[in-house]
C-alpha cells in the first residue's frame, strides 16, 4: 500500500509488551523531569531532559532522540524497509505525550522525514488524518508563531481519517502529504515518531542521523556550556 498511497497502517508490528514498556518508560521519564524541575535539581535547558515547551504543540512534554526511541529507530528500519520497498538510513526520533485540548495542526515535515511512521504508546484513542492527494493546502502553518492556528486553503481535502490502537503504526511520506489530528478530547496520548530518509532518494545521505555524529544525543545546536546545565 505504501508504493501506491505513500501511507500504510501496520497493526501490531512490534514484540508482544516492547511498546506498553517504551509507554510506560515514557510516562515516568515525564513524571521525572516534572518533579526534577519543580524541585529546582536540574536545568530546563538541559536539552537531555525533553520539554514541557514543545513549539508545534505547545504544552505537552515531548522528547527529541532519547537513548530507548532512537534504538527503536534502529530495531524497526529492517521493518520500513520491507513495507516501503526503499534503502532507508535513520534521521531521528521525537516522541510527545499529549494531553487534552492539544492540536496538532495541519502540515508537513521537513527533509528528514522522507519516510516516517507513527507509533501509537498509549492513552485514549486520537485519530489522525493524513491527505493522500498530496495537496499542500497550508497557507499559514504553525512555524509563522508558536500556538497559533494555522490556516488551510477553501475546500482543502478533508484527507483520510486514520485510528491506530496502542502498538500500532501508520508508515508515511511526511515531507509529501499534509497530515494533523483534530482537538483532543481525551486524557493522554502518547506518540512516538521515527523518521528515515531514502538512500536512493533527491537528498540521499545528506540528513544521516539528523546531522548528528551519533544517535542518542540532542541535535548540536541545542548543545551549550555543560556548566549551563547545573543550577
Amino acid at each position: 500500500m505504501y508504493k501506491n498511497k505513500k501511507y500504510e497502517v501496520v497493526r501490531q508490528p512490534f514484540p508482544n509488551g516492547l511498546i506498553n514498556f517504551i509507554f510506560n518508560y515514557f510516562l515516568m521519564q515525564r513524571d521525572a523531569v516534572a518533579y526534577l524541575l519543580k524541585e529546582n535539581k536540574i536545568n530546563s535547558f538541559n536539552p537531555l531532559i525533553g520539554s514541557f515547551d514543545d513549539k508545534q504543540v505547545p504544552g505537552c512534554y515531548s522528547k527529541y532522540g532519547d537513548w530507548v526511541m532512537d534504538t527503536l529507530l534502529q530495531y524497526a528500519r529492517p521493518l520500513m524497509e520491507q513495507k516501503t520497498g526503499l534503502k532507508l538510513v535513520p534521521t531521528f526520533t521525537y516522541a510527545r505525550i499529549y494531553t487534552q485540548g492539544n492540536v496538532l495542526w495541519r502540515h508537513s515535515d521537513r527533509e528528514s522525514c522522507e519516510v516516517s511512521t507513527t507509533i501509537n504508546l498509549g492513552g485514549d484513542p486520537w485519530p489522525l488524518y493524513i491527505d493522500p492527494t498530496g495537496t499542500k493546502s497550508v497557507i499559514k502553518s504553525w512555524y509563522s508563531k508558536k500556538g497559533e492556528e494555522c490556516e488551510v486553503k477553501p475546500n482543502a481535502p478533508t484527507g483520510v481519517r486514520v485510528d491506530l490502537k496502542p502498538g500500532d503504526m501508520m508508515i508515511y511520506a511526511g515531507c509529501d502529504l499534509e497530515h494533523w489530528r483534530e482537538k483532543f478530547e481525551g486524557k493522554l496520548c502518547a506518540q512516538l515518531f521515527l523518521h528515515y530518509n531514502n538512500v536512493n532518494g533527491p537528498l540521499g545521505i545528506t540528513h544521516f542521523q539528523d546531522e548528528r555524529p551519533i544517535l542518542g544525543i540532542p541535535k548540536y545546536g541545542q548543545l551549550r556550556d555543560p556548566q549551563q546545565f547545573h543550577n
